[in-house]
């Protein structure tokens, strides 16, 4: 036999058998599938062994919604992400396919980190205005950022207090306000991408207002008791004092009442003798004003 006929029967028979692809792997950059939003997003889907051309395939969720297609004569290709968006947080794989039939690799978990916003820093339900003594809420809240997110609190530059929200939100811290918590006040917030800063907040005391003496309750008064047997050795007793008053020709006499607190020594008298005695007396005291002739009175002029 011819030698060129030779080779053209053993040409195609002693070429070595293709190699089917193998060991799919998916990897990312930046690595560990974690990824700050607005960044690049490198999907790297990379075989073991295979031979001739390769068609990749990036499928983005569980159920496979494909992204990209590629076909090279390499070992890797890649699939770019121009900015990550939180959107963009999923379950990716590939696959690789030289004329064998399609290789999966195994899904890999793409986190996309979002920044914390500037935070807002708030004094709760107090506002601005303190009281001396009054405890005073400081509430810091970053509207955007991924969770844990740590907050710091600031008083005049130095540091207050520290907080964190494992959960994402804001964060709260408490204290009793003295003399010294006047001033400027302000917050940071941070998840380990870079701290953000609120608006400087300044808090104005006053010191404690006295009671309304509208709202405070009215004192106890002491009255003067209706029974003459009350035990309360208080009791009231009326003075009586008799007074003469000219009046041209004719003199008065008039009947001044008074009232002071009876020693509690008079006070028993009266429990003992009872009411007959007071009522007496009283009569004594009391007289109808009379009219008498000035020749017939000795006076003292009061002048």
């Amino acid at each position: 036999m011819l030698p060129w006929l030779l080779l053209l029967i053993c040409a195609p028979l002693c070429e070595p058998a293709g190699i089917p692809v193998s060991d799919v792997n998916l990897e990312t950059q930046p690595p560990g599938g974690w990824v700050m939003e607005g960044s690049k997003l490198v999907l790297i889907c990379s075989v073991a062994n295979a031979t001739g051309n390769i068609t990749y395939f990036w499928y983005r969720g569980a159920l496979g919604s494909n992204l990209e297609t590629k076909i090279q004569h390499s070992l890797t290709a890649e699939f770019e992400i121009v900015e990550a968006k939180s959107s963009d947080a999923e379950q990716y794989y590939c696959a690789a396919d030289n004329g064998y039939g399609p290789v999966l690799s195994e899904l890999v978990d793409i986190t996309v980190r979002v920044p914390v916003s500037r935070p807002v820093l708030t004094f709760g339900d107090s506002g601005t205005q303190a009281v001396l003594g009054d405890l005073v809420e400081l509430h810091c809240e970053a509207l955007r950022g991924s969770p844990p997110i740590f907050y710091q609190f600031y008083h005049e530059n130095v540091i207050l207090g520290s907080s964190s929200a494992p959960s994402g939100g804001g964060a709260s811290f408490n204290f009793s306000v003295t003399a010294e918590h006047s001033g400027n006040y302000f917050c940071e917030a941070s998840n380990g991408q870079g701290a953000q800063r609120s608006e400087v907040v300044t808090l104005n005391l006053t010191g404690r207002q006295p009671d309304d003496p509208l709202r405070s309750p009215p004192r106890p008064v002491l009255q003067e008791s209706s029974y003459l047997n009350s035990p309360d050795p208080r009791q009231l007793q009326s003075l009586y004092e008799n007074v003469n008053v000219v009046s041209g020709d004719d003199i008065y006499s008039l009947v001044y009442h008074t009232q002071q607190e009876m020693e509690p020594a008079v006070a028993q008298h009266m429990r003992t003798h009872g009411a007959s005695e007071v009522s007496r007396v009283s009569s004594d005291i009391y007289s109808k004003a009379r009219k008498i002739n000035i020749a017939d009175m000795d006076y003292e002029d009061p002048m």
